[in-house]
């Protein structure tokens, strides 16, 4: 597991980070592209549950080719750690994993798209927390300092991804 911005998070947390580790953690997700909505348990009694992790690596899926992969918990920690820090919410899931078929398509739409995507990995994730500010999320998730922080304005949402701690 990886290890939080316990001081940035202690702000958020009602209790302290030992504390945080041991308790279940949840997240409640809307993919906007399929209607699907998940509300899910994900880590209880110190360990991830695979049956929940199964849920989750199904229901973000390239919606595009249906194809499925393995998504990084520590993404799912970010998440929960983020609702904690913004207020509990349901996350719109704008884009989750892409196939390198998706991926491609999508590079030639738009000069945006990474050709080394996290999102290719199970790495990363694009989302809005419903009845709040995308500005305010974004911040926390800078706070936190666990990975990549894209700040989408006029799209209203918040890449987030696991690997190297940046922002744009």
């Amino acid at each position: 597991m990886r290890t939080f911005g316990w001081a940035a998070l202690s702000l958020a947390l009602p209790f302290a980070p030992a504390a945080w580790a041991a308790a279940p953690r949840a997240i409640s997700l809307y993919h906007t592209h399929t209607s699907e909505r998940l509300n899910v348990v994900y880590y209880e009694g110190g360990e991830y549950v695979p049956d929940a992790l199964t849920e989750l690596n199904s229901m973000l899926r390239d919606f595009r080719t249906g194809e499925v992969c393995q998504f990084d918990p520590a993404l799912f920690d970010q998440l929960h750690a983020l609702n904690l820090a913004c207020g509990e919410g349901t996350y719109e899931v704008v884009s989750a994993f892409r196939s390198a078929q998706t991926n491609s398509m999508l590079r030639q739409q738009s000069r945006r798209v990474a050709k080394d995507s996290l999102h290719v990995r199970g790495r990363a994730i694009d989302v809005r927390l419903s009845g709040r500010e995308t500005r305010r999320l974004r911040d926390a998730a800078l706070s936190l300092r666990q990975g990549g922080v894209g700040y989408y304005a006029r799209s209203n949402f918040v890449h987030l991804d696991t690997g190297a701690v940046r922002s744009w």
